[in-house]
């Protein structure tokens, strides 16, 4: 189905530049199952550049679900100024057979995907120094967290959202070093979690966003209700309503799980199809970073005035 979106086109943005894309990059991981593999996409000009950690979702597909996913994501963004790191965590579909699902963590693998983002940024001269004409292009202070579906979870652990394990121990694993994230339909308010995943991923009804103060932007679609796990599309919404600003909220119009498609290009898992959705939510996360990552850069403000005054806006931004 294809989505006619007016305000495609009106968002401010910069102009894009090629991009180089590199992967697999093996990263040594000591006690874990498989050494980290990520991929690096990002602009071949520019200096000082920003850096977005982008964390891919649990997904029943078999590659999406890597560091080969997202691409109209990573690629919009890189090629407007970013460098998008994207690790392969150990709950993705390429992996099945090397990695035990049943483990402690279970098949989410919640604790190695924010531990896989902290070794990242434990890891960044060597990332800097494997991508060729990287080398000093990096700006080091300015990392942002990003992340779809379960990686929304994921990102939000590293934000300062908190969860209780199996020992009843409350985790926190928020990492100083990123100053700013984007949230992108990950899993939510625990009081609206009444579908079968309640009792699959018990994980789920621990989440507690009460301590996640970092600025983010969280980003749902309007539509987007899976009764395995609840029946409200407000469940997506938890990371804002339940945390303390300063955050937004970005309520996309018709937007279903996938948001016209953000995991991969032409992905037969997305239930929304649409280029023009996918591009819109592109530019307004793109836009978010900008401004999270230098709050000089009017991006931001920008954009969410452009959407408004469009005359069809394909999406809501509420603020805290």
């Amino acid at each position: 189905m294809s989505t006619s979106i007016s305000s495609v086109g009106t968002i401010p943005s910069v102009a894009p530049v090629p991009v180089v894309s590199l992967a697999p990059i093996a990263l040594p991981a000591p006690g874990r199952a498989v050494r980290l593999q990520v991929r690096v996409s990002a602009p071949v000009t520019g200096s000082d550049l920003p850096i977005v950690l982008l964390s891919h979702g649990h997904g029943s597909s078999n590659n999406l679900s890597s560091l080969n996913g997202y691409g109209p994501l990573a690629s919009y963004w890189a090629a407007r100024g970013f460098v998008v790191i994207q690790p392969t965590h150990l709950s993705s579909a390429t992996l099945r057979g090397v990695v035990d699902p049943n483990g402690p963590e279970g098949a989410l693998f919640w604790r190695s995907r924010a531990e896989d983002m902290t070794r990242l940024l434990d890891a960044l001269d060597t990332i800097e120094e494997a991508v060729p004409g990287l080398g000093g292009r990096m700006d080091k202070g300015r990392v942002a967290v990003a992340g779809h579906s379960l990686g929304g979870m994921t990102a939000g652990m590293l934000l300062g959202q908190r969860l209780t394990d199996a020992a009843g121990t409350v985790v926190d694993l928020r990492d100083p070093r990123i100053t700013a994230g984007v949230i992108i339909a990950g899993p939510g308010n625990p009081s609206y979690l009444t579908g079968a995943a309640r009792d699959r991923y018990p994980i789920l009804r621990t989440l507690d966003f009460s301590a996640m103060t970092a600025p983010a932007l969280v980003v749902v679609g309007d539509r987007d209700i899976n009764p395995m796990f609840s029946d409200q599309a407000a469940y997506r919404e938890g990371a804002y309503t339940l945390s303390p600003g300063p955050k937004d909220l970005l309520t996309v119009f018709g937007g279903e799980h996938i948001l016209g498609g953000i995991s991969g290009y032409d992905a037969a898992e997305t239930t929304d199809e649409s280029p023009a959705r996918v591009e819109a939510v592109a530019q307004m996360t793109w836009a978010y970073l900008r401004t999270a990552l230098n709050p000089a850069d009017p991006a931001w403000p920008a954009a969410c005035g452009a959407l408004r005054d469009a005359p069809s806006p394909f999406a809501r931004v509420d603020t805290k």
